[in-house]
């Protein structure tokens, strides 16, 4: 169950990519990215295949994090407080420190930032919720 928990929690992640970058920022992020749509377009599934591994790795830490807790703590709240946790204490700064040196704009990185932050977040209370009334 450990791993199908992950796996949705990746899911959960990926659709809100999906979401975050096309309908809600993705006109903003691709002008800031300075990428084309045939650019953004090339190579779509090694792209999305290798960022959805991503995405399962990050769950897997954060459901790590949520499984120190008794399983009576672990509600979707508790979840998504550890996602937040884990994408600000280490995702969000690690994306800064690479955006500083390469001089990406502060916009660019309030659309990234904040995506990790709320995947992470959806993905650990989606897996936090999963175990509810587990043994």
């Amino acid at each position: 169950m450990a791993y199908l928990e992950i796996l949705i929690g990746a899911i959960a992640a990926f659709a809100l990519g999906s979401l975050w970058y096309t309908a809600l920022f993705g006109k903003a992020w691709q002008a800031e990215t300075g990428l084309t749509s045939e650019q953004a377009q090339s190579n779509m599934a090694l792209t999305h295949g290798l960022a959805f591994v991503m995405m399962f790795i990050l769950s897997y830490a954060v459901n790590y994090i949520v499984n120190l807790h008794d399983l009576s703590e672990q509600t979707f709240t508790h979840g998504a407080l550890h996602g937040a946790m884990a994408a600000g204490l280490y995702c969000v700064p690690a994306i800064a420190i690479n955006y500083l040196y390469q001089r990406k704009s502060l916009k660019l990185f309030l659309i990234d930032g904040a995506y990790v932050i709320c995947f992470l977040a959806l993905s650990g209370g989606i897996m936090a919720a999963l175990k509810l009334g587990a043994a």
